[in-house]
This record gives structure tokens, sequence and C-alpha cells, in this order.
């Protein structure tokens, strides 16, 4: 069994990027998103709302930092984050993940792993658990 410091030190090793900010998962009826995670008084959101302003352009907020205990939290499936690749303070990026939808989704993606490993770069393929078993074939 792997210690949870383990997890998440193997979560960081992988996915290194911004810790002043990240993204949270968001759901509205019928869309979804991502959006900057950050902390503001209600209160004064709804006095900006009231004075025809919107979220988007709500100043009175900041950033939540990416720690432990976010991290954490998407293990533990309790959040949905996603992270911002581009390090300050020359837009480093240590990962790159591409997102695979058609039906012949694991074709392409073991192509993008063999392409990246015959460039000699790790590429690493996540499964979530609702996704079929595809052993026994398409």
């Amino acid at each position: 069994m792997i210690s949870l410091e383990r997890k998440i030190s193997l979560f960081k090793s992988l996915f290194n990027s911004r810790k002043d900010v990240f993204a949270i998962h968001w759901e509205k009826g019928n869309k979804s998103g991502y959006m900057p995670a950050c902390i503001f008084d209600p209160y004064r959101l709804r006095v900006h709302k009231m004075n025809g302003g919107t979220f988007k352009n709500f100043a009175d907020r900041s950033y939540l930092k990416l720690t432990d205990e976010q991290i954490v939290k998407h293990l533990n499936g309790e959040q949905y984050i996603g992270l911002y690749p581009l390090c300050p303070p020359d837009n480093t990026s240590w990962f790159i993940v591409a997102d695979f939808d058609e039906g012949d989704w694991l074709i392409s993606a073991c192509k993008f792993i063999d392409a990246c490993m015959n460039a000699g770069i790790p590429a690493y393929l996540e499964r979530l658990p609702w996704i079929p078993d595809l052993s026994k074939g398409l």
C-alpha cells in the first residue's frame, strides 16, 4: 500500500505546475467546465451582481493556492482540479495532456504514446474506472 504522502509526491512529480493557482471543475445544468479556484465574500458578489456585474468581472477575489490538501481532495475524488502547466517566470511546462474522446480513442491514444516514446518523452495513459474493460476487444 502506498502512503498518502507518497501519492502526493508522485502526483506533484508527474504534474509539476503553478502553485499559486489551480482550477476547479464546475457544473451548472447541462454545462460544465473549469475555472480558477478563488475565495471571495459572497455578500460583496451579491451587491456586485445587483449592480449589473457578473462573477467574471468581479475583481474582489483572490486565487486559492494549490496545496497538498487540494491534491488529496482530487485523489480521493471529492473534487476535480485542473492545473496550469506553464510555470513562471519563463513559461516552462513539465507535462502535456491529450484527451481522446472519439470511438477509436484507444487506438489514437496508443499511437500518441508510441510517438512520445519514440521521441524519448515519458507518456502515461489514464483510464478512468467507468471506462469499460477493453481487454475483450472493441
